[in-house]
């Protein structure tokens, strides 16, 4: 602790060194306050440029995605070279459970209380689910505790890094490099944090927070599941100890492990931060259609479970799996294999599915169809052929009949020309025959 302090005082109070002839000390005057608070702001603002100007790219349709990675990346390299890593790192950190976390959970909670008959419609147990029940001054400690437990959280993870950089002379646990890693990388690295965050949590609440008869069981209790009915905020309220090892470690650990790049980080806490704001709200009306209604309703069943003092307590985890694996799910609540099948039923999965097989079959058979049509009558080829071939067996057969037509009536004038010609050689020939006959 003593450390941690004189850290702080270093940051807070420059001493001067030898053969220097300037000193930083704190603001006195109200121009030095003032010139102090503007260059604190302007260095908070810049940080999520980089972060911005990447999620800005979809909708930038006036130029290219070459151009808007480059502007990305030379955003980034100037934030890399004009900051501090440490400063990078927690101003993330917190930026990023600010605006997907704790801001959208005021804002849902703001539209609870000010508007409950329209919330409650849109809840999945209507107005159970109401923190209008909760009273004022529980209401106002869950908000309370709730957002210092987050505080807290970016907190430990500056202690971690300190101890490590400064304390211990080890290489920092994040990577805070200009190069930025290529996307298969940052895919492949969130599902492995994602992979061993959900793994921890499950052994943590169930063996730590729930099994074991301990100072922790006993505070997670008393702390958050004195909600009957959660809401966003419940997602961080809880005693600090047990929300630094439920919620922040399964989370942090994974990405030291592997040592993630601070933008993997930052990736890894948007997916964390608003899975908690969805799962933990009480909305029917959840922005996916499997995954986040069937998380919601186990952690619904899991309070429901804790609340009805029953010794048999379920659904540790967000997602189901290792609760199906492991045997642990809620009597009588759907596993995620249920909900799956629930929802493909819902959406007439198979019905679809059915209906599209059988719609490729005819496609194929009318396919097969005009294939075997296309050898056997050939329309685009043997048609004209074998209407030429017509054609030309026509005009052969006009062309005989018209020879035939020429044949007889050449044999019938030369049948009329002998029949004209016969009896003058027949009256010539009796004429010689007189005149030999007189001569003898």
């Amino acid at each position: 602790m003593a450390v941690l302090e004189q850290w702080l005082r270093d940051k807070v109070s420059r001493r001067p060194r030898i053969g220097e002839n300037e000193s930083y000390s704190l603001a006195k005057t109200p121009s030095q306050v003032y010139g102090l608070l503007v260059s604190k702001v302007t260095g908070f603002v810049a940080l999520p440029l980089p972060l911005l100007s990447f999620l800005a790219i979809p909708f930038v349709g006036g130029s290219s995605t070459t151009f808007n990675l480059l502007v990305f990346y030379l955003t980034w390299t100037a934030l890399t070279v004009s900051h501090d890593p440490l400063t990078i790192e927690l101003g993330g950190t917190l930026l990023v459970r600010l605006v997907c976390f704790v801001l959208p959970a005021l804002a849902t909670l703001a539209f609870d209380c000010g508007l409950p008959k329209f919330s409650n419609g849109i809840k999945a147990r209507g107005s159970q689910q109401s923190p209008l029940n909760l009273g004022r001054a529980k209401l106002l400690e869950v908000v309370v505790v709730a957002i210092f437990n987050v505080s807290l959280a970016v907190a430990m993870q500056a202690g971690c890094e300190y101890v490590a950089t400064e304390v211990l002379h080890v290489r920092s646990l994040l990577r805070i490099t200009a190069a930025v890693p290529l996307p298969w990388t940052i895919a492949k690295d969130i599902i492995k944090g994602l992979l061993v965050r959900g793994t921890l949590r499950y052994v943590i609440h169930r063996y730590l927070l729930h099994a074991s008869p301990s100072w922790l069981r006993m505070w997670h209790l008393r702390w958050q599941h004195s909600v009957r009915q959660p809401f966003s905020l419940v997602a961080a309220y809880d005693h600090p100890i047990d929300h630094l090892l439920g919620q922040w470690l399964p989370a942090f650990l994974p990405a030291c492990i592997f040592r993630f790049h601070v933008l993997e980080w930052h990736l890894l806490l948007v997916i964390v931060s608003l899975e908690e704001l969805f799962v933990y709200s009480g909305y029917a009306v959840l922005p996916s259609g499997i995954v986040l209604p069937g998380m919601a309703r186990r952690i619904e069943a899991h309070f429901d479970s804790v609340n009805s003092n029953d010794q048999r307590v379920g659904n540790y985890g967000h997602l189901g799996v290792l609760d199906f694996i492991c045997g642990s799910a809620c009597k009588g609540e759907a596993n995620v294999r249920d909900d799956i099948r629930s929802e493909a039923a819902q959406h007439s999965l198979q019905q679809r599915v059915d209906d599209a097989v059988q719609s490729a079959l005819t496609g194929m058979q009318g396919q097969q169809q005009r294939s075997f049509r296309s050898k056997t009558d050939r329309p685009d080829v043997d048609g004209p052929t074998k209407d030429a071939h017509a054609t030309v067996a026509t005009a052969g057969q006009e062309r005989t009949a018209g020879d035939d037509e020429e044949v007889a009536a050449d044999e019938t004038h030369e049948t009329a020309d002998e029949g004209q010609e016969g009896p003058a050689l027949q009256r010539e020939l009796r004429r010689g025959d007189r005149r030999k006959a007189r001569k003898a």
